[in-house]
């Protein structure tokens, strides 16, 4: 038997999680052949090093598909770590950069309020590590294509330009200005946004089915 496990930052805001909860169980309920698990890096239980040991112990394989939007610390330490010690155990990339949630980000905006030609920041939660910044860079890319007017970047936190100075550089176009957020759930940092003084606020991720469908393709294999 194949076990594949969902792994999450973790939040404490309750919609997060359930969030969370929802697209785990959507992969579950499109793969009844597997052994279907959430974990987390931080903030909540179940801990990943614990499920990877639970699950390498009892299972042929294991495979850790990271519902992390860009490769970070998370990815190359906590889940590295994670699947180290078991010959049973692997990890797949972060979910993006992908053209799905290009399509996710862009239906969000749409659903917001957004016109086609705003200037578009995406919010990013921000990585040191320069993988992750590379990463938002490509989403960036893929979200541009689908919108006639520019997109730039702004980030939460470890990265420069911080939200609030890429939305003062995208004013000084004289466009209206929405953020998309480029977050999987409600919490701390889509908070924020809320008080970034620009037009229009997407929504988060969410449920949508094409995040579970995205953690099937990295289950499989498939990077594009």
């Amino acid at each position: 038997m194949r076990a594949l496990v969902v792994c999450a930052h973790g939040t404490d805001n309750p919609q997060g999680q359930d969030v969370v909860r929802s697209i785990v169980a959507q992969v579950a309920g499109a793969r009844p052949d597997l052994v279907v698990r959430e974990a987390y890096v931080d903030v909540q239980q179940p801990e990943l090093p614990v499920v990877v040991n639970e699950l390498a112990a009892q299972h042929d394989s294991v495979t850790v598909v990271p519902l992390l939007l860009s490769s970070g610390f998370h990815t190359e330490v906590d889940v590295a770590n994670a699947v180290e010690s078991h010959a049973n155990a692997t990890a797949t990339r972060a979910l993006g950069p992908h053209d799905l949630l290009a399509d996710v980000l862009t239906d969000r905006l749409r659903s917001a309020g957004a016109d086609e030609g705003d200037s578009i920041v995406l919010a990013v939660a921000g990585s040191s590590r320069d993988a992750g910044a590379t990463d938002a860079e490509a989403m960036r890319d893929l979200l541009a294509q689908r919108r006639s007017g520019p997109v730039s970047i702004g980030y939460l936190a470890a990265r420069e330009p911080s939200v609030p100075d890429a939305v003062a550089a995208a004013r000084r176009s004289g466009q209206s200005v929405a953020l998309a957020s480029y977050l999987i759930g409600p919490g701390f940092f889509h908070d924020r946004l809320q008080r970034a003084g620009v037009d229009v606020v997407a929504d988060p991720l969410g449920d949508d089915p094409r995040l579970a469908q995205l953690v099937a393709l990295r289950f499989a294999g498939v990077e594009n």
